[in-house]
């Protein structure tokens, strides 16, 4: 098993330096500002739509301290569309931070790299391997991937026994002088060549000694112990204008596109008519005693996410009288445009306003 290892990561780095052309523009980067930056980014988003939100957010802001002294509103809004808005609020968090208690200077070492606000394990191995040459294995799905297929691992990548043998492995896999370049390689690797689907094992220089391939398994490996359990949502957005303005909110702490803004919201469990939203207390406290005009119900929109498919439908009603909402509060085309939206409502602007509303 030792050759084997040893032929792992001889084989790995030569496939890196005469093969390798994947291009990233974080590649090769040694500022652990903007490592860290790419990694939120690319956390549960793919690179290819994680690219120009890295470079936006590299020209709008291009060191730690000029993103610690961004407003929230500002840096939602450049994050809009990412989803997972968890880690712009951990990114944000995290600028304050080191702006304000360290200087502007990002810390050196695995444990303090760590110890930041929505950096794990692998985004702190990353950074440190990176830009601090620091001897630590980076653990991503590529990786899982690349390793239980090579090694055979069936331990499920999920389970307590299984993060314990791939994250040994990992190590004992890593070129201690060349930890950045490697970890790369490796990642690079899982991404275009060991993909999840469709694999090129043909063309794999690993092929010979992959155990996936010799046993045919490459369709089963790696093995996930966990099964998503996913559920639908309806949300039902009434579009409230009343002088050229627009009823909107911040969402709630606690449920999806936490910090994000939405118009008035009535949620069920179910499909709805536009008879049976008529009937729902919401829609009558809104055209209740106030003269309003129905101007258009929208087609149906889907966002799905990890956990939840969202479908939403759009009303728009112009009132003649203003609204009492509690917390929410009627703001201009202009701020509209502001404000960061999920991507189930900027999918909807995006066909019908705000300048169509």
């Amino acid at each position: 098993m030792k050759n084997g290892k040893a032929y792992f990561t001889k084989t790995l780095l030569r496939w890196n330096k005469s093969d390798n052309k994947r291009l990233m523009p974080w590649k090769g980067e040694t500022d652990p500002y903007k490592i860290w930056l790419s990694e939120i980014i690319l956390q549960q988003t793919r690179v290819e739509q994680g690219w120009n939100y890295y470079n936006r957010f590299i020209a709008a802001y291009p060191n730690i301290k000029k993103l610690g002294t961004s407003t929230e509103q500002k840096v939602f809004k450049m994050w809009e569309g990412l989803g997972y808005y968890t880690r712009c609020k951990n990114l944000i968090a995290t600028a304050k931070f080191i702006s304000k208690e360290r200087s502007g200077k990002f810390p050196e070492t695995y444990d303090d790299i760590l110890a930041l606000k929505g950096v794990g394990p692998y985004t702190a191995a990353a950074i440190a391997s990176f830009a601090f040459n620091l001897p630590h294995a980076v653990l991503d799905g590529n990786v899982f991937r690349v390793l239980s297929r090579y090694f055979g691992i069936e331990t499920a990548i999920d389970s307590a026994d299984g993060k314990k043998i791939f994250a040994s492995l990992a190590h004992e896999l890593l070129d201690k002088k060349n930890p950045g370049i490697y970890n790369q390689a490796i990642m690079d690797f899982g991404a275009v060549m060991c993909k999840p689907l469709k694999p090129l094992c043909q063309n794999c220089p690993l092929k010979t000694k992959c155990v996936a391939r010799l046993q045919n398994l490459v369709d089963k490996l790696p093995f996930k112990e966990t099964k998503l359990i996913k559920r639908t949502r309806w949300f039902y957005y009434l579009i409230i204008e009343h002088n050229e303005k627009i009823y909107v909110r911040k969402r709630p702490a606690k449920d999806i596109w936490e910090n994000l803004y939405e118009f008035v919201l009535l949620e069920t469990g179910k499909l709805m008519t536009i008879e049976e939203i008529k009937q729902t207390a919401l829609f009558k406290k809104v055209v209740s005693k106030h003269k309003t005009e129905l101007i258009s119900i929208s087609k149906l929109y889907k966002q799905q996410l990890t956990h939840q498919t969202i479908q939403g439908r759009f009303i728009h009603i112009k009132q003649k009288h203003e609204l009492s909402l509690e917390k929410y509060k009627a703001v201009s085309y202009s701020k509209l445009a502001q404000l960061p939206f999920p991507k189930l409502i900027t999918l909807y602007l995006a066909e019908n306003g705000p300048k169509h509303l």
